[in-house]
Protein backbone atom coordinates (compact mmCIF):
# COMPACT_ATOMS: atom_id res chain seq x y z
CA UNK A 1 0.00 0.00 0.00
CA UNK A 2 2.91 2.32 1.31
CA UNK A 3 4.67 1.25 -2.38
CA UNK A 4 1.07 2.69 -4.49
CA UNK A 5 1.01 5.62 -2.69
CA UNK A 6 4.49 6.70 -3.32
CA UNK A 7 4.09 5.52 -6.85
CA UNK A 8 0.89 7.89 -7.58
CA UNK A 9 2.68 10.44 -5.75
CA UNK A 10 5.92 9.96 -7.98
CA UNK A 11 3.17 10.01 -10.92
CA UNK A 12 1.64 13.54 -9.98
CA UNK A 13 5.07 15.41 -10.07
CA UNK A 14 5.79 14.11 -12.96
CA UNK A 15 2.74 15.00 -14.66
CA UNK A 16 2.78 18.60 -13.27
CA UNK A 17 6.97 18.81 -14.44
CA UNK A 18 5.86 17.67 -17.82
CA UNK A 19 2.74 20.37 -17.94
CA UNK A 20 5.07 22.98 -17.17
CA UNK A 21 7.62 22.06 -19.62
CA UNK A 22 5.38 21.69 -22.08
CA UNK A 23 3.89 25.15 -21.72
CA UNK A 24 7.46 26.81 -21.37
CA UNK A 25 8.03 25.08 -24.69
CA UNK A 26 5.02 26.31 -26.08
CA UNK A 27 5.85 30.14 -25.21
CA UNK A 28 9.20 29.65 -26.92
CA UNK A 29 7.53 28.68 -30.04
CA UNK A 30 4.92 31.50 -29.71
CA UNK A 31 7.95 33.65 -29.37
CA UNK A 32 6.85 35.20 -25.95
CA UNK A 33 9.90 34.32 -23.47
CA UNK A 34 11.81 37.41 -23.75
CA UNK A 35 10.39 39.23 -26.31
CA UNK A 36 6.41 39.38 -25.11
CA UNK A 37 5.62 37.83 -28.25
CA UNK A 38 7.00 40.35 -30.55
CA UNK A 39 10.31 40.91 -32.52
CA UNK A 40 12.88 42.11 -30.11
CA UNK A 41 12.53 45.70 -31.24
CA UNK A 42 16.18 46.57 -30.51
CA UNK A 43 17.47 43.43 -33.34
CA UNK A 44 19.16 44.62 -36.31
CA UNK A 45 16.37 43.85 -39.15
CA UNK A 46 16.36 46.96 -41.65
CA UNK A 47 19.31 47.18 -43.90
CA UNK A 48 19.73 49.90 -46.88
CA UNK A 49 22.57 50.17 -49.38
CA UNK A 50 23.60 52.73 -51.87
CA UNK A 51 26.57 52.52 -53.95
CA UNK A 52 28.14 55.17 -56.02
CA UNK A 53 31.67 56.73 -57.38
CA UNK A 54 32.24 59.27 -54.63
CA UNK A 55 35.27 61.05 -56.26
CA UNK A 56 33.73 60.75 -60.12
CA UNK A 57 37.59 59.05 -60.71
CA UNK A 58 36.78 54.89 -60.84
CA UNK A 59 34.15 53.49 -62.29
CA UNK A 60 32.09 50.31 -60.84
CA UNK A 61 30.64 52.54 -57.98
CA UNK A 62 33.34 51.03 -55.75
CA UNK A 63 32.03 53.50 -52.54
CA UNK A 64 29.08 52.73 -50.71
CA UNK A 65 26.73 53.47 -47.38
CA UNK A 66 25.25 50.93 -45.40
CA UNK A 67 22.59 51.70 -43.24
CA UNK A 68 21.91 48.55 -40.39
CA UNK A 69 18.60 49.84 -38.34
CA UNK A 70 16.36 48.07 -35.76
CA UNK A 71 12.51 48.58 -35.67
CA UNK A 72 12.96 51.70 -33.97
CA UNK A 73 15.04 53.21 -36.34
CA UNK A 74 18.06 52.89 -34.38
CA UNK A 75 21.23 51.68 -35.39
CA UNK A 76 24.70 53.16 -37.67
CA UNK A 77 25.56 53.79 -41.02
CA UNK A 78 29.19 52.73 -42.60
CA UNK A 79 30.40 54.55 -45.51
CA UNK A 80 33.45 53.45 -47.72
CA UNK A 81 34.56 56.50 -49.36
CA UNK A 82 37.20 54.90 -52.35
CA UNK A 83 39.61 56.02 -54.36
CA UNK A 84 42.66 55.04 -56.37
CA UNK A 85 44.99 55.37 -53.55
CA UNK A 86 43.09 55.08 -50.55
CA UNK A 87 40.11 54.26 -48.88
CA UNK A 88 38.40 55.71 -45.91
CA UNK A 89 35.74 53.99 -43.66
CA UNK A 90 32.94 55.91 -41.74
CA UNK A 91 30.73 55.46 -39.17
CA UNK A 92 27.92 57.15 -37.73
CA UNK A 93 25.07 56.58 -35.32
CA UNK A 94 21.19 56.78 -36.26
CA UNK A 95 18.83 57.50 -34.11
CA UNK A 96 14.12 57.06 -34.65
CA UNK A 97 15.87 57.51 -38.44
CA UNK A 98 17.91 60.63 -38.06
CA UNK A 99 22.13 60.95 -38.14
CA UNK A 100 23.08 61.87 -34.98
CA UNK A 101 25.94 63.49 -37.09
CA UNK A 102 25.14 65.40 -40.57
CA UNK A 103 24.63 62.35 -42.94
CA UNK A 104 25.51 62.90 -46.75
CA UNK A 105 22.96 62.34 -49.28
CA UNK A 106 24.04 59.07 -50.12
CA UNK A 107 23.78 58.36 -46.42
CA UNK A 108 20.41 59.87 -45.73
CA UNK A 109 19.08 57.28 -49.12
CA UNK A 110 20.99 54.32 -47.24
CA UNK A 111 18.99 55.11 -44.02
CA UNK A 112 15.74 55.93 -46.04
CA UNK A 113 16.25 52.66 -47.85
CA UNK A 114 16.56 51.05 -44.97
CA UNK A 115 13.34 52.55 -43.57
CA UNK A 116 11.19 52.08 -46.58
CA UNK A 117 12.03 48.15 -46.36
CA UNK A 118 13.97 48.09 -49.86
CA UNK A 119 16.58 45.64 -50.61
CA UNK A 120 20.19 45.81 -51.17
CA UNK A 121 20.52 48.15 -54.10
CA UNK A 122 17.08 48.11 -54.71
CA UNK A 123 16.87 51.31 -54.50
CA UNK A 124 19.24 52.12 -57.37
CA UNK A 125 16.25 50.30 -59.70
CA UNK A 126 14.03 53.28 -58.35
CA UNK A 127 16.51 56.03 -60.28
CA UNK A 128 15.61 57.54 -63.60
CA UNK A 129 17.25 55.35 -66.56
CA UNK A 130 18.92 57.11 -69.33
CA UNK A 131 17.78 56.43 -72.31
CA UNK A 132 19.76 56.22 -75.49
CA UNK A 133 18.39 57.48 -78.80
CA UNK A 134 15.93 54.66 -79.90
CA UNK A 135 14.15 55.25 -76.50
CA UNK A 136 15.10 52.00 -74.67
CA UNK A 137 16.19 51.99 -71.15
CA UNK A 138 19.65 52.03 -69.96
CA UNK A 139 19.78 48.54 -68.93
CA UNK A 140 18.35 47.21 -72.23
CA UNK A 141 20.56 49.26 -74.05
CA UNK A 142 23.66 47.41 -72.29
CA UNK A 143 21.71 43.85 -72.97
CA UNK A 144 22.23 44.41 -76.70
Amino acid sequence: MLVGLIGICVAIAAHQRAGRVVRECDALVQGSVGSRGTVDPRALRDVGVIRYDALHEMSGQLSFSLALLNALGDGLVLSSINSRSETRTYAKTVKSGEGMQELSPEESAAVRSARLGLSVDESDFMKPRRRDRRGASGAAAAAR
